[in-house]
């Protein structure tokens, strides 16, 4: 999906910034809009945060506007909702973060789901970055509970995993 949208952004890094962005962040582009879900969000706030004037974040939507594989992805982006790892400590929730050693690996959540069962916890959340979009991939799961430390020898054990943290 990136290389699809970088190709037709290529030779405009600033817009590459702002597509990013919109990406990251779950953001729509409908009508010559930008959208979290069903809120506006003002072009000049989508500058500030990408480091670019108004005017590259609306030259950015026409561009993609006029694209229909562009417009495609953008009208259908939505925001996947909050997530509980910043407030998890605070709430006595247990977080697992993974790193994997290939991050197209295959079966991770599902061994790193299942340990935690045999724990008898309960999962609250799981995020997994696209390897496309983050530089270095994570699994992050909160649970319900804090994780027992012994259970980061036994992921280091799967394959596919290179790093267990718990905080």
């Amino acid at each position: 999906m990136w290389n699809n949208i970088a190709k037709h952004l290529q030779g405009h890094p600033e817009r590459i910034a702002v597509a990013k962005l919109l990406i990251e962040t779950g953001l729509s582009i409908r009508d010559g809009r930008i959208y979290c879900n069903q809120i506006e969000v003002p072009t000049i706030r989508i500058a500030q945060a990408a480091g670019v004037d108004r005017r590259t974040v609306t030259k950015t939507i026409q561009t993609i506007s006029q694209n229909n594989d562009l417009k495609e992805i953008f009208t259908n982006l939505r925001s996947a909702g909050l997530s509980l790892r910043e407030i998890a400590k605070h709430l006595n929730f247990g977080v697992l973060e993974i790193t994997p050693d290939n991050p197209h690996a295959v079966g991770i959540l599902a061994k790193a789901s299942t340990m935690i069962s045999e724990e008898n916890l309960s999962i609250r959340q799981a995020i997994v970055d696209d390897p496309e979009l983050s530089p270095e991939p994570k699994l992050t799961i909160i649970t319900e509970s804090q994780l027992p430390g012994d259970i980061i020898q036994k992921l280091l054990e799967v394959p596919g995993i290179a790093k267990v943290s718990i905080y």
